[in-house]
């Protein structure tokens, strides 16, 4: 199984961090070419969300399901429909006196068995891509002064 971990520094709350990273809206604006549907707002245990991505300008789904919910440390989701084998997202948030360390762990494995491992090169490289620029978003997001469009006060 292949694996992705980011690490990425946040100077703003836990709290507003981690409920950002859970927020339907927030995580589709924080991604290039991307929609949703299924969910919206803030994540809870057991929903579901399809977004809607386009890859190399080729559009496809991905369902998940969230697995685990333990605010304001940890989520995970793992995709129930889409272009991987398998694919399960870990969330984790610390709490600092400098602010909040953001931590995305992501396994995923290729479809089509030996085959679809020929891929993972690209599909690691194109999905480290896509965790990163999605964290350093998150992190501009909750530093700045938009947050408060997906989060009450």
């Amino acid at each position: 199984m292949a694996r992705i971990v980011c690490e990425t520094h946040v100077d703003a709350p836990r709290e507003r961090v981690f409920d950002l990273g859970r927020h339907v809206e927030a995580h589709v604006a924080t991604m290039p070419d991307e929609s949703a549907e299924g969910a919206t707002g803030l994540l809870t245990l057991g929903d579901r969300v399809t977004f809607h991505p386009r890859q190399f300008g080729v559009p496809f789904s991905l369902t998940a399901e969230v697995t685990e919910m333990d605010r304001p440390h940890r989520f995970a989701g793992r995709q129930i429909a889409g272009v991987f084998g398998s694919l399960v997202h870990v969330h984790t948030f610390e709490e600092t006196e400098g602010g909040t360390p953001m931590r995305d762990d992501v396994r995923f494995e290729m479809p089509l068995g030996p085959f679809g491992r020929l891929g993972e090169p690209l599909a690691r490289r194109r999905l480290q891509g896509l965790v990163d620029y999605h964290a350093e978003e998150l992190k501009a997001l909750a530093e700045g002064d938009d947050w408060w469009r997906f989060l009450d006060a």
